[in-house]
């Protein structure tokens, strides 16, 4: 868990000055690789591409050729560890999987 403090300076309504949040990493993680996969899935179909195909070619090669630059896709994509990228589809898919 992460825990983030505010103080008074910190642009924040008055209900939220001074309280502790936590949050997990997990969640995060989720966010950012579902944000990502969004963008950039919707680059590679405006380009005219398989996302399927190229985000595997990706994921499995590690070249980032497999995804478009148009839109900044590969910029975003490669801001975001493959391994992370794997971990968060792999908890998702199991946990909808086993109803977890």
């Amino acid at each position: 868990m992460i825990e983030l403090f505010m103080n008074k300076g910190d642009i924040m309504d008055d209900n939220q000055i001074e309280k502790t949040s936590l949050y997990s990493i997990d969640e995060f993680e989720d966010s950012l690789v579902s944000s990502t996969l969004k963008d950039v899935c919707a680059a590679l179909r405006e380009k005219g591409y398989n996302e399927i195909n190229q985000l595997v070619g990706y994921i499995m090669s590690g070249d980032p050729g497999y995804i478009s630059s148009h839109n900044d896709a590969r910029s975003k994509i490669s801001s975001v560890e493959r391994s992370t990228i794997i971990e968060v589809l792999l908890r998702n898919y199991i946990s909808k999987l086993w109803d977890v």
